[in-house]
């Protein structure tokens, strides 16, 4: 806590319950403030999400526009705000919720063959990071690092932070995810104490747009129809030429993406399923804000991207949240009703996209969700759990979402001649993925596999690259010409075939 008096020009906030108290000059915007706290802001500050919501308990902060837009009489006269676009007039103390999201790593074992140094893999996520530092001679983790993605402030998805590098933040976007790796990488070498030891090589993998915007490429191909860049290859750097003082001065790669939206963390999945070397016919799926999917045998592979929207990481869910503690995680039917497990068994503030899943599933099979998507008994919402419910609004994002997906996996089926029975193994990738019940996402019609041939594989992304570090055999360029990238949204059927797969299965 702070003490003695205030100058002129700074204002105090007092945030609740974290205990932390903040000196900022009067007139900050709290987005520029608050996001360090775990303040969400999924939609990049535009007022269009509620989720930077915050609650002053005491002081003043008058509604904004974008405030009486979107949140309620009841909830202003409470004291909610939109972070967004609220700025420090005055002394506040503020009712803020930490972002702790889960963060996936890897702790796989695998087959390797010994070099010197060290290494280290690098998952650059849309919203979190994840950095393992390696003892080349024997694959050993020495140490671990995770954190979120710094450009999150400036937008959740992926098209909010192209739209934000449209209007002139290219630069800001790269320097933060720059500066925010380096750290991690910088920790790492600090946390293993082996100053003495250089470290040889870096592997890095991510989707399209991470890759661009860390490697310093133009985003504007990928904000438009056909969504693809011809800068989508192998990238190199050496460390100090991206800021980062290390021992040895390591060699930095970013793995190639496979085309559109599909990027090196689908490639480096691919590695990691050794799908370049089965004669079997196997699926990759990562579900998340873009479900991308990947199928096919080492003689041939098509994959795609599917543009599901936020749902599955509980964005534009009225209660949704990411999977955090306070987030209904789980739903299961208990006596005619719903019953949930809530992380960190607190009481529920929310629901995240696994817990979203799991309710609609229960909610179907109780006769309260119809397989049109219509409420049962008027539309009412659906309660869950405390003050947690479902709107109508809320199943049509995940009806948009899973929709998606289902099309897309149909599709690139469809392409290859084959049927979901013929597949031999499906590997569920990323966080939702690996959290979410595969009954649950079978009973709503997001993947019609055989529950025997899905597998929950981790971070595979994390696990390709650290098989990178590895494996000077692998080439990359010849897998690439193996995959073949198809367009969901220029395929004349995918519209056809979407809305179909809107509705639940009726079984």
């Amino acid at each position: 806590m702070m003490k003695g008096p205030m100058s002129a020009d700074l204002v105090r906030i007092d945030l609740k319950p974290l205990g932390e108290t903040l000196e900022v000059e009067r007139g900050a915007p709290l987005r520029d403030v608050l996001f360090a706290y775990g303040v969400e802001f999924p939609c990049g500050g535009r007022g269009r999400c509620k989720r930077c919501r915050i609650r002053v308990l005491e002081g003043m902060l008058e509604p904004a526009a974008a405030d009486r837009e979107l949140l309620s009489e009841g909830e202003l006269a409470a004291g909610w705000r939109l972070a967004c676009h609220a700025r420090a007039t005055g002394p506040l103390a503020l009712e803020i919720a930490q972002m702790d999201a889960a963060i996936l790593a890897d702790e796989s074992s695998f087959e390797f063959t010994p070099r010197e140094g060290l290494g280290i893999a690098v998952d650059l996520g849309t919203t979190t990071l994840v950095a393992q530092l390696l003892d080349l001679a024997t694959a050993h983790v020495l140490a671990v690092r995770t954190a979120l993605n710094p450009q999150i402030a400036y937008g959740a998805d992926i098209m909010s932070r192209v739209e934000y590098a449209l209007c002139g933040g290219r630069d800001k976007l790269e320097d933060l995810i720059r500066a925010g790796i380096g750290e991690l990488v910088k920790e790492l070498h600090s946390a293993a104490r082996v100053d003495s030891r250089p470290i040889t090589r870096i592997a890095m993998v991510g989707n399209t747009v991470m890759h661009h915007l860390f490697c310093g490429f133009d985003v504007e191909p990928l904000s438009h129809v056909p969504f693809e860049s011809p800068r989508d290859g192998l990238a190199a750097f050496e460390a100090a030429g991206l800021g980062w003082t290390l021992p040895g001065n390591p060699r930095v790669s970013f793995l190639p993406c496979l085309g559109g939206f599909v990027g090196s963390d689908i490639l480096a999945g691919l590695v990691a399923a050794r799908m370049q070397e089965g004669s079997g016919l196997t699926c990759l799926l990562d579900l998340g804000t873009n479900g991308e999917i990947l199928l096919g045998t080492r003689e041939r592979m098509v994959c795609a991207s599917a543009a599901a929207g936020p749902a599955f990481e509980g964005g534009r869910i009225s209660m949704g949240m990411r999977a955090a503690t306070g987030a209904i995680s789980e739903v299961s039917a208990v006596n005619g009703g719903f019953e949930c497990s809530v992380l960190g068994h607190v009481e529920a503030r929310g629901i995240c996209g696994s817990g979203l899943v799991d309710a609609i599933a229960v909610g179907l099979d109780l006769g309260r969700v119809l397989p049109s998507g219509r409420l049962a008994n008027g539309g009412r919402p659906l309660a869950l759990s405390g003050e947690v419910a479902l709107t109508q609004a809320d199943i049509r994002q995940l009806q948009l979402a899973k929709g998606a997906v289902a099309a897309g996996i149909r599709i690139v089926l469809k392409r290859l001649g084959a049927s979901p029975d013929e597949v031999g193994k499906v590997y569920l990738a990323g966080a939702f993925g690996n959290y979410v019940s595969r009954a649950g996402a079978r009973r709503i019609g997001l993947i019609d596999f055989p529950d025997g041939k899905i597998e929950q594989a981790g971070n595979t992304a994390l696990l390709g690259a650290k098989l990178a570090l590895f494996r000077d055999d692998l080439d990359f360029a010849d897998i690439r010409r193996r995959v073949e990238h198809i367009s969901l949204a220029s395929d004349p059927e995918f519209q056809e075939i979407y809305v179909e797969e809107m509705g639940f299965p009726s079984y």
